[in-house]
């Protein structure tokens, strides 16, 4: 049996297990929305409206992502930064923005704060020698934001100059932070200035997409960054499908349990869709990791608003969990148009049985990042909507 057909047939079982598993199990909070669920267009202007609201006091135009790292006590200028691109993006694409002065406002601001943020010092690609290194989170995602905001014409004339420039900052400090001879990237690493960790799956995708759009908006970008990167995620698939918390499988220096499918599911869907956008992976893998998400949902819920990060037995942290939501919605659109509607059905249902009362999702213990969640949720949902993405040749 060749390759393709083997998946196709894990696939296909896969997703014949999806309502048994995955639709028999109640909300896991009783507190959340999960029954009384409003339609999906009511949940999406309500969730902008959440993070329109969740704009920080006293930061105009900052939406920060909030996880336990620190730096001198306050929230890193990459998770700052990062999480504001995101919010903003959330916002752009909500229906009713073109009509909405508070969020086109909130944009402007978002955008002061990104290019703002992207010139403090310790977002630069050379100087910085700390260990967790979360500067990536802040080149990709600004880069996506500025990338979107120039596309919708969101840029003012006074601001164009520096936003190209800072577009090809970005650009240019992803290209200099790839993991040495390996490629790709990873926010956890020793402290140094020499050291470095092996790359992640869970960073490396979606650098690699907003490198895609900013080659496809015209942008040059190395390619043999990009054909590195790409090398390595082929490198973190293992037989059964699973994608490595980080390393190469080669290396056979994974863990049984930590790297196991149901743990692995979100970085299984951004890998598998990156690939596929260049050329490198199938719709029969892209189908079987959106089916394992469904199968294996409730290892991830499990996880969702939990203290601590990395737990047993899957060692699937909180954050985690949007993240996967995301790139499974982003996943079903690749695949073919008469497979998608029953695809949405089922993670839009997953998406509103996490909802809050008050209209917010939140993967984490702190009430700030429900920024990021609530971010997360209104774009998946809004995902058939979305611009095709940018693919990448080799």
């Amino acid at each position: 049996m060749s390759m393709e057909r083997a998946w196709r047939g894990r696939s296909l079982a896969l997703l014949g297990l999806s309502a048994a598993v995955a639709f028999g199990q109640p909300a896991a909070d009783p507190k959340e929305n999960a029954t009384k669920k409003p339609g999906l267009e009511a949940a999406v202007s309500r969730g902008a409206e959440v993070v329109l609201s969740l704009e920080e006091k006293g930061a105009p135009g900052e939406w920060p992502y909030e996880g336990v790292y620190r730096v001198g006590g306050q929230i890193p200028i990459g998770y700052r930064v990062g999480g504001t691109g995101i919010c903003a993006m959330a916002l752009m694409i909500a229906p009713g923005f073109d009509q909405n002065d508070a969020a086109k406002a909130a944009v402007q601001r978002a955008l002061a704060f990104t290019l703002k943020g992207l010139d403090h010092p310790l977002m630069s690609p050379t100087d910085y020698d700390a260990g967790y290194d979360v500067r990536g989170w802040g080149y990709t995602y600004g880069l996506a934001f500025m990338l979107k905001a120039k596309e919708r014409g969101l840029i003012p004339e006074a601001d164009r100059e520096r936003v190209e420039k800072a577009i090809r900052w970005c650009i240019g400090a992803l290209q200099r932070t790839e993991i040495p001879q390996v490629g790709g990237w990873n926010y956890a690493r020793p402290p140094g200035k020499d050291k470095v960790a092996p790359p992640s799956p869970f960073m490396t995708a979606p650098t690699l997409q907003a490198l895609f759009e900013a080659k496809k908006a015209g942008y040059e970008v190395d390619a043999a960054v990009v054909g590195r990167a790409l090398d390595y995620l082929e490198s973190a698939r293992m037989p059964d499908g699973a994608v490595l918390y980080s390393g190469e499988a080669k290396s056979g220096k994974h863990d049984q349990v930590r790297d196991a499918v149901p743990g692995a599911v979100g970085r299984m869907l951004a890998t598998e869709s990156t690939l596929y956008l260049a050329g490198r992976g199938s719709l029969e893998r892209v189908r079987a990791a959106v089916d394992a998400y469904i199968v294996h949902w409730d290892w991830l819920n499990k996880r969702r608003a939990q203290p601590r990060t990395h737990e047993p037995p899957y060692m699937i942290a909180p954050y985690y969990f949007y993240y996967a939501h995301y790139y499974a919605a982003f996943a079903v659109e690749l695949l073919p148009d008469n497979e998608r509607a029953e695809y949405r059905r089922k993670i839009n249902d997953l998406l509103m049985a996490t909802r809050h009362e008050d209209g917010s999702w939140n993967d984490r213990v702190f009430p700030r990042s429900a920024n990021y969640g609530t971010s997360m949720a209104v774009m998946a949902m809004l995902m058939p909507q979305a611009d095709n993405p940018a693919g990448w040749s080799r």
